[in-house]
């Protein structure tokens, strides 16, 4: 595989450009085309030749779409294939306040959640910066989207993979999509979602970059943590309250835990009074979420009711909690179920010719 140009600062791309002999003004017209989600080859203020030799050395489509899925509530799930064949996945949510996108971080995962579709096959490779970059520019510009007018608003670290175990290329893809002159986010409307990797949480806070912080907990003790979330083994819950309560201080911002519903694993009242006792009196917020069943796992989501019944008893504790909207359960909204299936139908489809 080649290069991947995304992967590169704008003073990054004027060194490139002018190691090239080419003159420093190139560089700005090559990366406002990029941000616009262009292919190298598409960019027009560039002569035939500069394109040419820029594609000797990088690639001109690092991300392409392979298939969308479109939800009866409006998600859309996009399956992306790179430029090496591997495959990731994302989702569109549309809501009032704008379009949020889940991205891909790296090509599966090695953390083992139970509930997850993601790890199903392992951890394949790190994906870079620019092919995480990649993600955001293709479906800003599909959905009509500039860096001038986003179409694209929000951005969630929380497709397949661990954005904090593929650390330095995430911190590049946070400079990256916050940074003038580019597709420009701020870091206030970005999330990264984190199943708790302690040590990189710490270094996280130190990077200047004051994103959202979300950990995904789904126990408030560690014995039933680790039922689902092997890294539970590492770290326990009081090492990441720590870890949390030092991204506040550093950030200022209150950090988030995400909370998935488990029948008859974590859903119940006392689960609820424990997760408040817990919580107590912490800058935090509470995400539940009614799980999105994989077809590979057996472990069931709770209903609406009950879901409303534990929210109930977070709130009548004093804890800030919300229940997310549940979207794309018509198309598979979880992490990796897209990816998964066309997976399995690949290996089905090679063993019939076999």
């Amino acid at each position: 595989m080649k290069e991947i140009l995304q992967d590169l600062s704008l003073p990054e791309l004027e060194a490139l450009v002018q190691g090239m002999g080419e003159k420093k003004f190139r560089a700005g017209q090559l990366y406002r085309g990029l941000m616009r989600g262009k292919r190298v080859s598409e960019i027009t203020e560039l002569s035939k030749a500069f394109k040419d030799r820029l594609l000797e050395r990088f690639e001109d489509e690092p991300v392409k779409v392979r298939e969308v899925l479109t939800a009866e509530d409006g998600t859309e799930k996009y399956l992306f294939e790179l430029a090496d064949g591997n495959l990731i996945e994302g989702v569109l949510m549309r809501y009032k306040y704008g379009n949020t996108q889940c991205v891909s971080t790296q090509v599966g995962c090695r953390m083992g959640c139970t509930f997850c579709a993601s790890g199903l096959n392992g951890l394949i490779r790190d994906l870079t910066a620019g092919e995480i970059l990649c993600e955001v520019l293709v479906i800003n510009a599909r959905c009509g989207g500039t860096p001038e007018k986003r179409a694209v608003t929000n951005v969630v670290l929380m497709g397949s993979g661990e954005p904090l175990d593929n650390y330095g290329n995430t911190v590049k893809f946070l400079r990256n999509i916050t940074a003038q002159g580019g597709i420009c986010i701020s870091p206030r409307n970005i999330s990264l979602s984190t199943c708790g990797i302690v040590p990189k949480m710490y270094a996280l806070a130190e990077e200047g970059i004051p994103v959202n912080l979300t950990v995904s907990l789904h126990a408030s003790a560690d014995a039933e943590r680790r039922r689902t979330m092997p890294v539970a083994n590492a770290f326990s819950i009081a090492d990441i309250l720590k870890a949390c309560d030092n991204y506040f201080e550093k950030t200022g911002r209150r950090y988030i835990f995400e909370y998935s519903l488990i029948e008859g694993e974590n859903a119940d009242l006392a689960h609820a009074e424990a997760l408040a006792k817990l919580l107590k009196g912490r800058p935090c917020h509470v995400n539940l979420i009614r799980l999105n069943e994989v077809k590979e796992r057996k472990l069931k989501g709770t209903s609406e009711k009950q879901a409303y019944r534990f929210l109930g008893a977070l709130e009548g504790a004093g804890i800030s909690a919300t229940l997310r909207r549940r979207t794309g359960a018509d198309i598979g909204g979880a992490c990796g179920q897209l990816r998964a299936g066309y997976l399995r139908a690949r290996t089905q489809g090679e063993d019939k010719k076999a």
